[in-house]
């Protein structure tokens, strides 16, 4: 205990104080000068747009796109859409349909004249579907006679007109005017065409579907003058479709 208190004594005894500490402050002059420090303007290094203050206008800056990125997003927005460019056009499709459908009304050469194949495979499908649920498995004979009835009117075509036509245009075509044979088909699942009437059904729908291949085939190729010359080998190649429909 008589340790403690001496070492009080000593440490408040250490001639530490305050008010001594108060007599080595410096104060700071702010008109004092450094006579070693040579005058250095900053502005005459610095550009215009730096020195220069600007006033605010008010308006909030809107960035721009470089010339490239623009027209970049311009051809962009201007492509035409994913169905259009693989050749689906749904317009077109139920415009030749209903071309398909009404024989006396005249085709659009314009709208004929495109290698659309998504009709035609479709109704290629539907005419093997019905046959299937009619009993009868025709899937081959169905595609095979319609490749080659295909490759034949599209040679007898350009040997025939003036003007050439593809075999794409020519494919679309006559699946298009395959619509009433498939409806054919449908009937004769519900009822047998084994008779007269079936018989007298068979005849009228080869004489639709050669009448709408024979109209568009001459409106398309200029042909106004040769369509019952081009409705002999339609009706002959829809003929051997509605054999396969009847028996």
């Amino acid at each position: 205990m008589g340790d403690f208190q001496n070492f009080e004594q000593d440490f408040y005894q250490s001639g530490y104080y305050m008010d001594g500490q108060q007599e080595d402050v410096y104060s700071y002059d702010p008109a004092y000068v450094n006579p070693d420090c040579n005058e250095f303007d900053n502005s005459a290094h610095l550009p215009d747009e730096y020195t220069t203050s600007a006033s605010y206008t008010g308006q909030v800056y809107q960035p721009v796109a470089p010339p490239e990125q623009t027209e970049y997003i311009d051809s962009y927005e201007e492509e035409p859409p994913l169905l259009e460019e693989l050749g689906i056009n749904f317009d077109h499709i139920w415009q030749k349909t209903l071309t398909v459908l009404n024989p006396l009304k005249p085709a659009d050469g314009s709208i004929m004249n495109e290698t659309d194949l998504t009709g035609p495979v479709l109704f290629c499908i539907a005419l093997g579907a019905t046959l299937l649920m009619a009993g009868k498995a025709h899937f081959g004979y169905v595609y095979g006679i319609s490749a080659l009835g295909c490759v034949g009117m599209y040679m007898l075509l350009n040997l025939m007109s003036g003007y050439s036509i593809s075999c794409g245009c020519v494919a679309s075509v006559l699946g298009y005017c395959l619509l009433p044979m498939v409806g054919l088909s449908t009937f004769a699942v519900l009822y047998s065409l084994q008779g007269l009437l079936g018989t007298l059904l068979a005849l009228f729908v080869i004489g639709w579907c050669s009448l709408s291949a024979s109209k568009i085939f001459s409106s398309t190729l200029d042909m106004s003058g040769q369509q019952l010359l081009v409705a002999y080998p339609c009706a002959l190649l829809y003929g051997v479709f509605a054999l396969l429909t009847v028996f």
